[in-house]
């Protein structure tokens, strides 16, 4: 039995350190939102703020496990751009919603939808990129 074990993949390893990244300050944020905001924001602030946190944490999740698949499957220009979009999409949809929540302008809403976009985006090349690679 070996002791060596492989090292990562630079994709593998860049989205398993931005999905842990992503984890630790949506936790953090959570925190903060439910501890430190709850008396100074409305009730539809704090949803919208609390809808940011969940959005960063799912796709941070989703992050790691494009590391492990990329660790396993090897890197692949769909998977590369499945990550990538996916990063873009919580940077521009969970972002939106902090900085309004944070009292800038409401119309940075629009920057919101594009980082939904990113994400459902990111989410149907990882469904492609498995399709196709079932042969």
């Amino acid at each position: 039995m070996s002791d060596v074990i492989a090292p990562l993949l630079p994709l593998a390893r860049r989205c398993v350190l931005a999905g842990a990244l992503l984890m630790l300050l949506g936790v953090l944020l959570g925190a903060f939102g439910a501890h430190g905001l709850q008396g100074h924001l409305s009730a539809r602030q704090l949803a919208s703020y609390q809808t940011g946190v969940h959005y960063q944490l799912l796709h941070g999740l989703g992050l790691l496990l494009l590391g492990v698949l990329v660790q396993l499957a090897g890197e692949r220009p769909r998977l590369r751009w499945a990550a990538r979009l996916m990063l873009a999409g919580v940077v521009l949809f969970s972002g939106s919603i902090y900085l309004m929540t944070a009292g800038l302008p409401r119309a940075l809403g629009m920057v919101t939808p594009l980082g939904g976009v990113s994400l459902v985006v990111a989410w149907a090349l990882l469904a492609w990129d498995c399709r196709a690679a079932r042969r």
